[in-house]
């Protein structure tokens, strides 16, 4: 345990990584599973969000700023393919 850190920051951290491991799981789950492309689509955009939240509670633990600046470029990745994969789920192709 890091010494700047309090003993319950430090459990919330724990705490917060197995919750976010845990919806991870039942993610990839739901992205394999699902019934449409829809819910398909849905689980790969909150896989990216549950990525982005467990980097920024890494980034705590380790008082990096490194895992800051690529959590910024998963959630720039992620909103871009979203967009990108609703328009091809709405129109069948995603350039005009």
């Amino acid at each position: 345990m890091n010494a700047a850190i309090s003993p319950v920051l430090w459990t919330a951290m724990l705490v917060a990584f197995g919750c976010f491991s845990l919806a991870m799981v039942i993610t990839l789950i739901r992205l394999f599973i699902g019934p449409s492309a829809q819910d398909r689509v849905l689980a790969l955009d909150y896989l990216t969000i549950t990525a982005l939240l467990l980097m920024l509670v890494l980034g705590l633990r380790h008082h990096s700023s490194m895992y800051f600046e690529a959590a910024t470029l998963v959630a720039m990745l992620g909103f871009i393919t979203s967009i990108g994969l609703a328009r091809f789920l709405l129109r069948g192709e995603v350039v005009e």
